[in-house]
Order: C-alpha cells, then structure tokens, then sequence
C-alpha cells in the first residue's frame, strides 16, 4: 500500500514526518533566536510561536522540546560548540549561533535522528537565513560536535 492510500487513523508517512520537523526545527531556530536577542521567556516566546504560526503543519511537541531544550542546556552546550571554534559562542553571529546550538541539542538528545539528518538541516537552515560562505563554518563546527557526541554512528557510516 503506498503511502498515499494509507486509511485514516493510521501513523502519517515517515516523509511527512521529516516534513513537519524540518518546519519545526526552523521555526525553533527563530524562537531560539527571539530569545537570544530579547531575553523574554521561552515560555512567552513559545507561545506567541504557537499563537502566530499554523501548528498543524508541524510537529508541536518537537518544536517545544526544542526551544525549550536547547534554552535550558546552554551550560552544556555552548562549551561543546567552544572547543571547535577559535572565537566564543557569543561572538557568533546570533542566527548561526541558534541554528548551532539547535543541531548540538539534537545531537545529544534526539539519537533517534540519524546525526546526517541533523547535520544537513542546520546546514539548509544556514543557507536560507544567514549571509553566503555561513554553512561551511556552521557544517565544519557541527561535523566535529557529531563525531564526538555521536561517536559510534559517525564511525560506522565510514566502514
């Protein structure tokens, strides 16, 4: 049966899934980056996400873990991402550095997402928000973070 002809009620296809995640992880990557710049809750922040954007075609309980996640991880995540760059995690761009601190949350808590796929999002993600050459240091920061984080899997991938 394709995908198409599944009967309702049943689990959405997994490529919509990816979909509704990939929507969600830019729509996290701009409240991250509300919040980074205003210092407003994440939960007011969320909110008005949720009340201004058609949540239907995402995935809410993703992008919530997201924003909130990576909000309430800086402590670890910003030292990870410091030991691959030569300048600060604040001294980033603040669009880059959200989309950063974004894949590196998704590194250590979502295994269930193969590290490529969150690699390749940030770096799409990269492209469509932030200025022309951002993606090679955004990639080559997350490449080294997901050979640490994601050890066993990077290195399978080789073999």
């Amino acid at each position: 049966m394709s995908d198409s002809s599944k009967p309702e009620g049943e689990n959405p296809p997994q490529k919509s899934v990816a979909k509704a995640r990939g929507k969600s992880r830019r729509l996290a990557m701009q409240a991250i980056y509300q919040w980074q710049m205003t210092g407003d809750s994440i939960t007011d922040i969320k909110q008005q996400f949720v009340e201004e954007n058609n949540m239907a075609k995402l995935d809410p309980a993703f992008f919530s873990e997201m924003v909130s996640g990576v909000a309430s991880s800086i402590s670890e995540l910003d030292p990870l991402l410091e030991k691959y760059m030569t300048r600060t995690v604040e001294s980033v761009d603040p669009v880059e550095r959200s989309i950063l601190r974004l894949a590196t949350y998704e590194f250590i808590n979502r295994l269930d997402i193969p590290y490529r796929v969150v690699l390749n999002e940030a770096v799409n993600i990269t492209k469509e928000f932030c200025a022309e050459k951002s993606h090679t240091f955004v990639n080559a920061v997350l490449d080294k973070v997901a050979k640490e984080i994601r050890q066993i899997e990077t290195q399978a991938k080789k073999s």
